[in-house]
């Protein structure tokens, strides 16, 4: 005959398995989708319309400065002189801003206009008169009229705060730079490009917004294929339970 004490050790082995089996059963419930609301990681989700408004608006400034510049000095009216002048100091301002921003969120920015922003410069350095008041107008126009429609795509559709304000201090500054030189009198209307439209069946805002996903694959997992795994979990959990407590 076996030992009180064994025997009692060996009748506690049920309860124990019990107890063990329902902790296990309860830990399960700690990561489902709902069981506790965990905050979204802070900024630093970047996607690609985010860099596509921080290049563009540092790269504006970069030859958008020294063009203003030029008009400022060698402007045959005295509106496109006013005009040049007032958007070079506008961006200055906007350049600081989106440096800013830059370092905030960790990311570089581009430090020379492109080759075709270069071009343009070279164009306007050559250009006199009349001549430089027109190409002044139509480049800076044009440009403008091209990166509007991203400030609002990226405003829409960002995840970052900080890209949302800097998108938010860009779109005034545009709007602002597009009136003065409408004001001028010499945009050419029927010359602008047409504007870029949403592709038919779809919902985004422009093509710029299909780029809200995070760079880089997903890694994410359905809810449905959490939930499955879960219940799974617990019918076994709780077949083993059942049979525990049969033998006992």
């Amino acid at each position: 005959m076996a030992p009180l004490e064994s025997v009692r050790r060996r009748s506690g082995l049920p309860a124990r398995r019990v107890a063990v089996l329902l902790i296990a059963v309860l830990a399960g419930l700690a990561p489902l989708p709902g069981a506790a609301s965990a905050a979204p990681a802070p900024g630093n989700q970047l996607n690609a319309a985010d860099m596509t408004l921080l290049n563009g608006v540092r790269l504006a400034g970069l030859w958008e400065m020294p063009a203003g510049q030029m008009a400022a000095e060698k402007g045959r009216s005295k509106r496109v002189r006013e005009v040049g002048a007032e958007i070079s100091r506008q961006h200055g301002v906007l350049d600081q801003l989106v440096v800013e921003a830059a370092n905030r969120l960790g990311t570089t920015l581009p430090t020379d206009p492109t080759v075709e922003q270069k071009g343009w410069l070279s164009e306007m350095q050559e250009a006199r008169g009349a001549q430089f008041d027109q190409i002044f107008v139509t480049r800076l126009r044009v440009a403008h009229g091209k990166i509007f429609p991203v400030i609002g795509a990226v405003r829409a559709s960002t995840r970052d705060p900080i890209v949302r304000k800097l998108a938010d201090e860009a779109n005034k500054f545009v709007s602002d730079h597009m009136q003065m030189l409408e004001s001028t009198g010499l945009v050419r209307w029927q010359q602008l490009p047409p504007a870029a439209m949403p592709p038919a069946q779809s919902d985004s805002l422009l093509a710029a917004a299909r780029a809200g996903a995070p760079i880089g694959p997903s890694t994410g997992v359905s809810t449905t294929v959490v939930w499955l795994v879960f219940l799974a979990a617990l019918g076994t959990a709780g077949l083993a339970t059942y049979r525990v407590l049969r033998r006992s």
